[in-house]
């Protein structure tokens, strides 16, 4: 996996201060997208075990801090490194709240064992592809209208998923 950029503190990508972490690579290529040098899975710096373990201390370290936000690219580019980053930033980082925006829909995340294993450790998922053309600066933590915040454990509970 490769991390494209991080913002330590920001109001951008979910309520509060967040540490955003931004990966590389997607597929969608949604025309309009405001983050297009994401796309390519090369770009960035490659995350070891010692870039890794820098994030968690930054964000252990910073007690203002309301949560993290994973964004790219699409953090499910590759669902497996994702799944395992998931598993360590967790345990690294306790109950701290996760957002996670991508472009899939939650439905199409269910459909996959290992996108599915990935839910577990999100907390507010920014569901589906962002459309030019619905488009709207009133929007909330989101670029366009059928994008969805969505409250994961809820949805789950809600829609009877089980793991």
């Amino acid at each position: 996996m490769r991390i494209l950029k991080i913002f330590r503190e920001t109001i951008s990508d979910g309520p509060g201060f967040r540490y955003s972490i931004y990966f590389s690579g997607c597929s969608h290529a949604c025309p309009g997208c405001h983050n297009e040098e994401s796309w390519n899975p090369d770009n960035g710096e490659v995350m070891d075990s010692k870039y890794f373990k820098k994030i968690t201390d930054e964000i252990n370290g910073n007690k203002m801090l309301s949560g993290i936000t994973i964004s790219g690219g699409d953090p499910f580019y590759d669902s497996e490194e994702f799944l395992d980053f998931l598993v360590r930033l967790r345990k690294e980082t306790g109950d701290i709240d996760i957002w996670c925006y991508t472009g899939y829909t939650i439905e199409q995340l269910l459909l996959d064992k290992v996108k599915k294993e990935c839910l577990k450790y999100i907390n507010t998922l920014v569901d589906g592809r962002f459309i030019q053309e619905l488009h709207s600066e009133e929007l909330s933590f989101r670029g366009s209208k059928n994008q969805r915040i969505i409250n994961v454990k809820e949805y789950i509970k809600d829609n009877n998923i089980e793991f």
